[in-house]
């Protein structure tokens, strides 16, 4: 099952959670999807990349067993695991990356990557905004003031039109939240307003009986009377007293009207149709929600969405929760679970892309809030560590094969190219065209910039 997520109301808006959702039912049998615009780009460079795909390894990777690996530490630093060559000279990753060790002429690696930020929720809000959260270090902390700075999905939805039905920027399979539910901050349009945030869609791509009913007519409700029931809602909505409905209820209808266009568009459903690719190509990827939510990321690309993320999602009767916040049975979970599951996805999506002419237009970005400590613990496990870690990224308007800064022989502190996440942010933007420091503004009307990060020029 596929679902569309709108979050939820905060306490600025005008109206009530239950009045929305009242007005969205009158409107299409129930149907709400997320609120939907159209804004021009500002000044922008050359384009390089029509679009982004996060690969979102939520819980945090450990640099050791991925892309910096010391087999020189000590065993309490390095671990079991060796190196293994990677195509391109010199250049070896962790042993238990085979089919990535292919593909690294077509990707860059970012080996100093700081946040200084060890609790999840505040140092992935500095990576998926790239702001740092006041406080840092603050575990279970929610979206509100002040870290109210947009994603990189909201900024590229304010920047970039939505293409056809499809918006310009969707997250898979679920949103990013700490133990209790507790969504990260930073996860939408922030103060863009509401109608940036990307699509949220629930969904397990993997599950035999997935099918696309969020893009379906509600069952036994034909087109014309899905056509009666618009009808019906501008009469509704244009018979309210004009003081109460301004932008909100203007929003609102947009979006039901959107809604009514994406279950008549064939395109939109056809997008999100999955069981459209072949067994082969599935099974490449690996039958798991994740892998096969990749499979999905790439399928809207192509039907042209410019900002895919996809985030890890838990897996019960596993270590940690079948995640990558490894704080028991690290090794146990790497080598079991975790790194076999990620370099077959992960290979397996870029060499999709390339294999399609896809990927020259299309960013990859190799994604985690931060990285493990350099020692064990007394579990067995690796802790949070936000000091130095490492990210990829590949495909569009990146120079493959590089590697940029270093960290020191414990993989613990930035010794060379350190980069911060509005780096990173800059340099995604870069590669979709758009200047870093492109004109945003809030919903009061105020210009801020998009980033105020460096393009990464080692890298592009």
């Amino acid at each position: 099952m596929l679902r569309l997520v709108t979050p939820p109301l905060n306490s600025s808006d005008l109206y009530s959670r239950r009045e929305w959702m009242r007005v969205g039912a009158i409107g299409l049998g129930g149907l709400t999807l997320p609120l939907l615009a159209q804004r021009s780009a500002t000044a922008s460079t050359a384009k390089k990349a029509k679009s982004v795909i996060i690969f979102g390894l939520v819980g945090g990777p450990a640099q050791h067993d991925t892309w910096d690996p010391k087999p020189d530490a000590p065993a309490e630093v390095r671990g079991p695991f060796g190196t293994i060559q990677t195509r391109s000279p010199g250049f070896r990753i962790g042993e238990l990356m085979p089919e990535t060790s292919k593909l690294t002429d077509k990707i860059a690696v970012l080996r100093a990557v700081v946040t200084n930020d060890n609790a999840h929720s505040s140092s992935g809000y500095q990576m998926l905004t790239g702001v740092p959260h006041v406080p840092q270090n603050q575990e279970s902390a929610s979206p509100k003031a002040p870290n109210t700075y947009p994603s990189l999905g909201g900024i590229v939805r304010f920047l970039r039109p939505a293409v056809g039905q499809l918006p310009s920027a969707v997250t898979l399979p679920e949103h990013i939240w700490n133990d209790g539910n507790f969504p990260w901050p930073g996860q939408d349009g922030g103060t863009l307003g509401r109608k940036y945030n990307p699509w949220l869609i629930h969904c397990d791509p993997a599950d035999a009986k997935f099918k696309i009913d969020a893009l379906a007519p509600p069952e036994g409700v034909p087109p014309l009377r899905l056509t009666d029931r618009l009808a019906l809602l501008g009469q509704i909505d244009h018979s309210l007293d004009a003081a109460a409905t301004g932008g909100a209820f203007d929003a609102h209808d947009a979006s039901v009207r959107k809604a009514f266009e994406l279950m008549s568009s064939g395109a939109a459903r056809a997008a999100f149709d999955i069981g459209r690719e072949s067994e082969r190509l599935r099974e490449r990827y690996g039958r798991s929600r994740f892998a096969q939510s990749c499979l999905l990321a790439r399928r809207l690309v192509e039907a042209g969405v410019s900002l895919v993320q996809v985030n890890w999602t838990r897996i019960p009767n596993q270590p940690n929760q079948g995640g990558w916040d490894t704080h028991a049975k690290h090794n146990e979970a790497m080598k079991t679970l975790l790194m076999p599951m990620m370099d077959r996805a992960f290979s397996a999506l870029i060499t999709d892309l390339d294999a399609r002419g896809l990927l020259d237009e299309t960013l990859v970005v190799w994604f985690g809030e931060f990285g493990r400590t350099p020692k064990f613990n007394g579990n067995g496990g690796r802790d949070h560590w936000g000091r130095v870690f490492s990210l990829a990224l590949a495909g569009g308007g990146i120079r493959g094969g590089v590697v940029y800064g270093a960290s020191d022989k414990q993989a613990a502190y930035p010794v060379d190219g350190r980069v911060e996440p509005q780096d990173l942010i800059a340099t995604v933007l870069h590669c979709l065209g758009f200047a870093p420091d492109a004109e945003l503004r809030d919903t009061a009307g105020r210009p801020f910039p998009a980033s105020r990060g460096n393009i990464i020029k080692a890298i592009v």
